[in-house]
């Protein structure tokens, strides 16, 4: 049987400033072909989709003009079924084994709702301790801050990496963040790591706990999970 793969996006379309945000095309759209494979009709993996709010989970137009590779230009011109009709996260409690793994692609709208969506962390919380892979892209692993496990949170103790405060100064969007990711990981006790150059892809891997730093490590993210997947005897 094909492992399933839950993938959760934003819901926010707006930053506190009112300026546009959403999720990132080109960390859902990688991640996903590589994770499904070269033939569609005959999927490595199925991918089901869900948002805090369900229906449409706004997508950042910015990378939309930004990411003309071929798997961001394909996925949004053949897949937006996939983010027009998400499901509502709340659907999924208590279903962590009916999944192998879930996956939340960033865009700056998690740092605005997925952040401390209840749902959200209960299902991080639901999957870790039934064993899944968790993993995350860019400031997808925000969503794993406030997620607790056995008494402590999820990233403490951990190596986990996630956008650099350097590349959110690069793009001026510091003094928007209501926190900023690095700072985050930190707080919680985990070991923050980075490259050694900005967008440079960057994937770390500590257990059953996968990140991503920036867009460009969204393909090395899916590579993990897939990897991950096979040790654990489902992909």
């Amino acid at each position: 049987m094909a492992p399933r793969i839950l993938v959760v996006l934003t819901s926010r379309a707006k930053m506190n400033n009112g300026a546009p945000t959403g999720w990132y095309l080109p960390e859902f759209a990688r991640p996903y072909y590589h994770l499904i494979g070269p033939d569609e009709t005959k999927p490595r993996a199925e991918i089901v989709v869900a948002s805090p709010a369900g229906g449409v989970a706004p997508i950042d137009e910015v990378s939309v003009k930004n990411f003309k590779d071929p798997a961001s230009v394909k996925f949004y011109e053949t897949r937006k079924n996939l983010w027009e009709k998400t499901a509502a996260l709340k659907e999924f409690h208590g279903k962590a084994s009916e999944f192998d793994a879930i996956f939340y692609p960033g865009g700056h709208g998690p740092m605005f709702d997925l952040v401390d969506d209840k749902d959200s962390i209960k299902l991080i919380e639901e999957f870790y301790n039934a064993g899944k892979i968790v993993a995350a892209v860019c400031h997808g692993p925000i969503a794993f801050v406030n997620a607790v496990v056995d008494g402590k949170p999820l990233l403490n103790g951990r190596v986990a990496t996630g956008f650099s405060n350097a590349e959110e100064d690069a793009i001026k969007l510091t003094e928007y963040m209501p926190a900023l990711l690095e700072d985050e990981i930190k707080r919680v006790g985990g070991t923050y790591v980075k490259s050694d150059a900005l967008w440079k892809e960057h994937v770390v891997v500590d257990g059953r706990i996968i990140t991503g730093q920036n867009p460009n490590s969204a393909q090395g993210v899916g590579a993990a999970i897939a990897q991950a997947l096979g040790k654990f005897g489902t992909f």
